[in-house]
């Protein structure tokens, strides 16, 4: 028997036609992603995670707000060598909140020191900063989760950071990963 792969266009393609067919999106937020498919090594063979965009309207207590995270490779942090001495470029990750009308709610970029309270330091020193993303919003404000982890591999340090609406950051290690549906506001 002849098993036929999949060209990664043809997974895209396959993906967009998911995306289109399953095209409701919650009343709370409607966001929108710019996301690169495949890493990337350069010429002295560090390796790199693309850059992503993502943007999100969200409706809170009746007001609406857009989030913004942007993550990118960062040339001036410290490499990463995992076990193989395979080496990698870490990332800084920029996430601004405003409210209507532009009104800047949280503007900061993070580095994974910026969670070094919430990581072993041994973790730490072979791990990236992958990612920060929209959740939900709930009682307290927004909340993102971030990971922090092992390059290429399913070891990762789940955080969640709420932001209130007066632009107060809150962090914390995420021990359980199920969803508590009582926490999240519905409006």
């Amino acid at each position: 028997m002849f098993r036929k792969k999949i060209s990664p266009f043809g997974l895209f393609l396959l993906l967009v036609l998911v995306a289109v067919a399953c095209k409701e999106k919650p009343k709370e937020s409607v966001s929108t992603a710019i996301m690169a498919l495949q890493d990337s090594t350069d010429a002295q063979g560090i390796q790199r995670m693309q850059s992503s965009k993502t943007e999100t309207e969200i409706e809170f207590r009746g007001k609406n707000y857009h989030s913004y995270v942007f993550r990118s490779p960062e040339e001036k942090l410290p490499h990463v060598t995992n076990g193989l001495g395979d080496v990698y470029m870490d990332n800084s990750i920029v996430l601004r909140l405003t409210a209507e009308g532009g009104k800047k709610i949280f503007d900061k970029t993070f580095t994974k020191n910026d969670f070094s309270s919430f990581v072993d330091s041994a973790f730490l020193a072979r791990a990236v900063l992958e990612g920060i993303v929209y959740d939900k919003t709930s009682a307290g404000g927004f909340v993102y989760a971030a990971s922090v982890c092992y390059p290429q591999t399913d070891l990762y340090v789940p955080l969640s950071l709420t932001i209130t609406p007066q632009g107060k950051l809150e962090v914390r290690r995420v021990e359980n990963l199920e969803e508590n549906p009582g926490d999240e506001i519905k409006e």
